[in-house]
């Protein structure tokens, strides 16, 4: 079944996790009608290599040329010319960020189909999808719209004392225009105590509506306090979660709705008291509540503006390098990284331009010495609304490159005490502007970056930033490694899972991640609360080995990644499994059955084991040396398993591997991914690769793999 099939038998839950996926950078017209030719390609690739992104999109707009051919349905037609028109406008000179949109979306798809066949989410994930959620944003929802609604009963309000104001001050006029001789007579009395009694309603009216927007200030102040900055700082901790593998980030546009319309019911509310210091320039009078209580709601209403906006200021994207666009907060030197910011807060038509500017390492830690650095490209940007499509002020910063001091002050910078990868930077974004006399200082950060000089450093730069997202919620602790927190198993399996998922597509299951804790910890990892200290995770070797626990699961990774996915997608590999469990499955099976596991003892290798029958009749588990990339760009490996030929004693070759555990047929499990494609260079005949082991009798158990024509 197609990926994009499998997406449409979703729960509605995840469905809307894929519609956040689509917008115009993807519209989701082209995913429906072109599914089978996008899951064909190898987007991943074309994200770095441009030839190949070019051709690509040339092939993209080809496709939807001969779709809009075929289309009979007129509206659909529409849609899809001006689909085409608005790619070739996106993506003609930027044929690999198209690539990067669409491999993203894809991978995205294979982490949500994968997060929806596990039955049971971690810790991580079940405080991010409580079961009050949506119970809470109802009530957020109904409590906005009632603040908006009682403002606009304030608006009328206003008007209503604006009107009796006019009366009296009309009345006033015309007793004034008489002659004072008149002004004392009986006939003069009555009129003289109607505008009394219209001062003293007037009065009353002005301290009502004051009280009302006292007390409608007060709800909007509780509202930012105790719902919208905890759903703000809740949608950080989901975008935290998010960079390390977690589930996708939803709920921007959400949270700029209810930002805007407490906004606008703040900015509204100062008109309102705009529109009272000008009615008691006209009519003021002893003890006035205008005089006396609106300086103190006009500076109210100023403050909750100007914080509303500084908390509406945030990080859109995360700083990431477009070369590895699944690592975000890792940056190379010498490499082009983007990011983005956005407000929130959908501002009053202004006419003025907003400039944000980037700032590296504003903050540095006192007393630590850090390796310094600098930005080489402009610093300085204009938000635009243009750059969004939901019409909010945005600005994204997409050409940012690093450069290190190797000097300050004449002085050579020398390392901190942490490693290169475990040192912590954070870039900066500020803008300053004045909105209706209001001054706005803005300000925000990236979580904390890696700074790395050499790709080597990547796994251990990513492993700083799984461990320090999944642990603190905190925006800028930079000497979060001077004293590393431990992580719970329970935690750190969770993290590791969303790895494999992201990456390959498909995350790792219970029996998987038993394996992996007990590695890491051994038998004391059955319990989810077991405690893992950062050093044992990533900086001590496994003993008896040369690597840690974290290179080594990196490395099969990106075995994985380059050279196994359609294999382990289709749950053919068992990955993970202890020696000890290996012969619990294969030593009751017939002969001819096998495995595939990765290598304990080798960085990026996977072997098979397969049960064999003795002369004696006892079951004998062979394994064969494991085969890592170098050996994998040669030949697929699909095609080492069929084709696979043992030698022994003389015997004419056999592929002694029938049955994938526990009992399928091998080529039903295989079939598909066999690249059964030969030279076909005039005149010589075809050739094949087969690799062969050859059993010798002091190292039954160890084949030695050759590669025969």
């Amino acid at each position: 079944m197609s990926q994009w099939k499998q997406i449409q038998q979703l729960e509605f839950k995840y469905l809307e996790q894929v519609d956040y996926l689509y917008d115009d950078n993807f519209p989701m017209g082209i995913r429906q009608v072109l599914s089978d030719w996008i899951e064909s390609q190898d987007w991943d690739m074309a994200a770095n290599h441009e030839s190949m992104a070019t051709v690509l999109l040339s092939n993209l707009l080809s496709q939807l040329d001969r779709q809009y051919s075929q289309e009979q349905n007129f509206l659909q037609r529409h849609n899809l010319k001006n689909i085409n028109k608005q790619l070739q406008i996106k993506y003609k000179a930027y044929p690999l960020l198209m690539a990067a949109v669409i491999s993203t979306s894809l991978r995205e798809e294979r982490r949500i189909i994968a997060t929806a066949s596990i039955q049971n989410q971690g810790p991580l994930e079940k405080c991010l999808q409580n079961s009050v959620t949506f119970e809470r944003q109802k009530n957020m929802d109904n409590r906005v719209a009632v603040i908006r609604s009682n403002v606009q009963l304030l608006d009328q309000a206003v008007k209503c004392l604006e009107d009796m104001q006019d009366d009296f001050d009309f009345r006033f006029k015309t007793i004034q225009s008489r002659d004072p001789a008149d002004r004392n007579t009986e006939l003069m009395k009555p009129e003289v105590t109607r505008l009394q009694e219209i001062l003293n309603n007037l009065d009353f009216k002005r301290k009502e509506n004051l009280s009302k927007m006292s007390d409608v200030i007060k709800e909007i102040d509780d509202l930012i306090a105790s719902q919208l900055n905890p759903e703000l700082m809740e949608w950080k901790r989901r975008q935290q979660i998010n960079c390390i593998g977690g589930p996708l980030l939803t709920g921007l546009d959400q949270l700029q709705n209810w930002f805007t319309l407490t906004a606008q019911s703040l900015f509204q509310m100062k008109r309102q008291l705009d529109k009272l210091g000008e009615l008691i320039l006209k009519v003021t009078y002893t003890s006035d509540p205008i005089s006396l209580q609106r300086p103190q709601l006009e500076e109210q209403v100023k403050y909750l503006i100007g914080h509303l906006i500084k908390s509406s200021f945030v990080v859109e994207k995360q700083p990431l390098m477009p070369t590895h666009p699944q690592k975000p907060l890792i940056i190379k030197t010498g490499v082009q990284f983007t990011t983005k910011v956005r407000l929130l807060v959908k501002l009053p038509e202004v006419d003025y331009q907003l400039k944000v500017k980037t700032i590296f390492d504003k903050a540095l830690p006192p007393g630590r010495v850090h390796r310094q650095f600098f930005i080489l490209t402009s610093t300085t940007k204009v938000m635009d609304v243009e750059e969004s499509s939901n019409g909010c002020l945005s600005v994204e910063f997409r050409h940012l490159q690093l450069k290190e001091k190797k000097y300050v002050n004449g002085t050579k910078v020398n390392e901190g005490p942490l490693s290169v990868t475990e040192e912590l930077h954070s870039l900066s974004f500020e803008a300053q502007f004045n909105i209706q006399g209001i001054n706005i200082d803005l300000e925000t950060c990236s979580f904390p970056l890696v700074v790395i000089s050499n790709v080597s450093q990547l796994p251990g730069g990513w492993a700083s930033i799984m461990w320090y997202n999944m642990l603190t919620d905190e925006p800028r602790n930079l000497d979060f490694f001077a004293s590393p927190p431990r992580a719970s198993w329970g935690k750190l399996s969770e993290v590791l899972s969303w790895q494999f998922s992201t990456f390959t597509g498909r995350g790792l299951n219970r029996e998987q991640l038993c394996m992996l804790g007990e590695k890491l910890m051994g038998q004391q990892a059955s319990h989810n609360e077991c405690q893992v200290s950062w050093s044992k995770f990533c900086k001590e070797n496994i003993p008896g080995k040369p690597f840690s626990f974290w290179m080594w699961l990196d490395f099969i990774l990106e075995l994985i990644k380059k050279h196994l996915l359609p294999i382990w997608n289709d749950n053919c590999i068992m990955g993970f499994v202890s020696k000890e469990t290996e012969r619990a499955c294969l030593k009751d099976k017939e002969p001819g059955t096998f495995l595939l596991r990765f290598s304990e003892s080798h960085l990026g290798g996977i072997t098979f084991t397969w049960v064999k029958q003795s002369d004696s009749g006892e079951a004998k588990l062979i394994s064969v040396e494991p085969y890592t990339k170098s050996r994998l760009s040669a030949l697929p490996f699909a095609n080492i398993i069929r084709d696979y030929k043992v030698v022994a004693d003389g015997e004419v070759p056999e592929n002694p591997l029938k049955f994938l555990y526990p009992d399928i047929p091998k080529d039903q499990s295989f079939r598909r991914h066999y690249n059964s494609q030969q030279s076909k260079v005039f005149p010589y005949i075809s050739s094949t690769w087969i690799p062969i082991s050859t059993l010798q009798p002091d190292i039954a158990c160890r084949p030695v793999p050759k590669m025969c024509i």
